[in-house]
Order: C-alpha cells, then sequence, then structure tokens
C-alpha cells in the first residue's frame, strides 16, 4: 500500500521543537532488498527526502521503493559495496541532515527522531550506539560482540575517543560536515573486486574515525539492531573485522581532512542547532 506525504512546506514538526525544522535526508543504501523495504519505509516518520541507492539489484527493489514512497530519489551507485554507495547517497542528498539506515530491517527507522534530536541539542554527529545504555541488538553474535569490543577499545586508546559502538551502521550528521568524510562517490569501478578502499562495509569505522580526527562534537543515541527479515547478511565476521582493522591502521597516521570544525559548527545557509533542544537523547547518551 502507497503512503499518502506532504509536501515540506506541509509536514508537521515530528521532531518537536519550536524552532524552524532543519530539512531531514534519509539515504538507504540496497541491494536485492524487495521484501525487507514495505517494513523499512511503512518506518520511516515524516522526512523530507528519502534517497534509495541501488547496487544493481536483480529483483523488483526498485519498484517497490517507488510503489511504497512516491517521489522516493533512486540514485545508482557507481562501484560496489556498501560504503560506494553511501557516499553516492550524501552527495546526492539535499537535506540539512542526512541519517543512514539499512534496508534489511536491522535498524528501526523509528528511531530517527533520536537522532535529529542529538543534532538540534548540539552534536555534529549522532552515533547510534547498541552498546549504551537502553540500546541492544537481537542480531549479534558472540563472534563479532567479541571482536568489536577488541577493535573499539583499540580505537578509544588510539583516538582518544569514548566511543561504545564502533562496527554500528546507523547514524546522522549535519550535511555541511559531508567534506570531513572526504569521500569518494565519482570515480569509476577499478578492476578486480570493483571496489575502492572505504567501499565496504569498513565504511561505518571510516567514518567514526574521522569524525574523531576532526574533533566533530559526538552523541551515542542508543539503538536497538534487529535481525534481518528477509534474506541472508553480507557480513564476514573474519574479512569484515580484518578490513576495519586496517581501517584503523591506515587512519591513524592520516592528516586530517582540511575542513575546519568551525565551518562544520556553523554552516552558511543551514539550519543551526536548537539552543533550547534537549541536553540528551536518553539514558546513556553522551556528548564530547
Amino acid at each position: 500500500m502507497s503512503r499518502a506525504h506532504k509536501t515540506p512546506g506541509e509536514a508537521e514538526n515530528t521532531f518537536g521543537s519550536r524552532r524552524p525544522r532543519p530539512k531531514v535526508s534519509v539515504v538507504v543504501p540496497a541491494l536485492n532488498e524487495e521484501k525487507n523495504l514495505p517494513h523499512v519505509l511503512s518506518r520511516i516518520p515524516q522526512v523530507d527526502e528519502v534517497i534509495l541507492v541501488d547496487g544493481g539489484s536483480v529483483d523488483d527493489t526498485v519498484q517497490v521503493a517507488r510503489r511504497l514512497w512516491p517521489g522516493i530519489r533512486v540514485v545508482t551507485q557507481n562501484r560496489k559495496g556498501k560504503g560506494n554507495a553511501l557516499a553516492c547517497g550524501f552527495a546526492a542528498a539535499v537535506g540539512d541532515i542526512i541519517v543512514m539506515i539499512d534496508a534489511d530491517g536491522s535498524t528501526d527507522p523509528g528511531e530517527i527522531p533520536l537522532f535529529v534530536d542529538a543534532l538540534r541539542g548540539g552534536a555534529d554527529f549522532a552515533k547510534g550506539s547498541r552498546f549504551a545504555s537502553a540500546g541492544g541488538s537481537a542480531d549479534i553474535t558472540r563472534m563479532r560482540r567479541a571482536g568489536n569490543k577488541m577493535l573499539n577499545g583499540m580505537v578509544n586508546v588510539l583516538f582518544g575517543t569514548r566511543y561504545s559502538d564502533l562496527c554500528y551502521g546507523y547514524n546522522a550528521f549535519w550535511a555541511h560536515c559531508l567534506p570531513i568524510f572526504d569521500l569518494d562517490s565519482t570515480s569509476p569501478r577499478p578492476a578486480g573486486d570493483g571496489r575502492l578502499w572505504g567501499d565496504g562495509f569498513e565504511i561505518e569505522t571510516l567514518l567514526n574515525l574521522r569524525v574523531a580526527r576532526a574533533g566533530l562534537k559526538v552523541r551515542e543515541v542508543p539503538s536497538f539492531e534487529h535481525r534481518r527479515i528477509h534474506g541472508t547478511s553480507n557480513l564476514n565476521a573474519v574479512t569484515d573485522g580484518l578490513r576495519v582493522l586496517r581501517t584503523i591502521a591506515r587512519e591513524w597516521p592520516r592528516r586530517q581532512p582540511q575542513v575546519s570544525v568551525a565551518r562544520c559548527a556553523a554552516a552558511p545557509g543551514g539550519v543551526a542547532p536548537s539552543e533550547d533542544a534537549p541536553d540528551t537523547v536518553s539514558s546513556g547518551a553522551g556528548l564530547w
């Protein structure tokens, strides 16, 4: 069943602030997710833009998305991998705030207002965490949990962060902070596996590390990870864990992108964080 959508000018302020509502773009990378999209798209709250980044689906992913969400923008990624899909979606987004969610039903779109509130409360980057108070996961295995804990501890020591969940893909940020990530959305597909560095599942770690190196204000948002509804995950605890480890090694001595924190804090023409926004998102959230 398709949904009726108001135009941005008609939309009520879903996020509960008296100030002008920032425009929100939601980026959803997808590859053969026709069976999961009805659940995911039906739970997205009123936002200004939804971008489906298609990775070359051979099922009816694109057609289902267009039927369920009239006006959805469909972008075709130019290389392979989740990281490249996100980079292409970020480059296409026009909102003041960009939220990244998964198309398999593991991230709950109903939590989007929590991420928006965290940004309006003063954060530059709202980072989902399964391990913050009130967070959780019905999907993570013991091996992945142990690996995440080890890699998370390493990053906190090397980068001076206080992350509780390094490898989770539910995040949001002010669009004017996008240059800090320094993502490539234009280079053609290389020979071999069709991916450049950062095009795979290491993207989540890459974003977190570049946020840390740039000194952005981060607020962790407790989030619950659900099991994939249909299909099989492409995650591999060993190979993806090694890619994350290589990402940490590559990013640690890397020079910070030449974008100042001040530029991220006050973007020309952007919507400023609300001074009367809540100071915390929920129990366990932290800002640093």
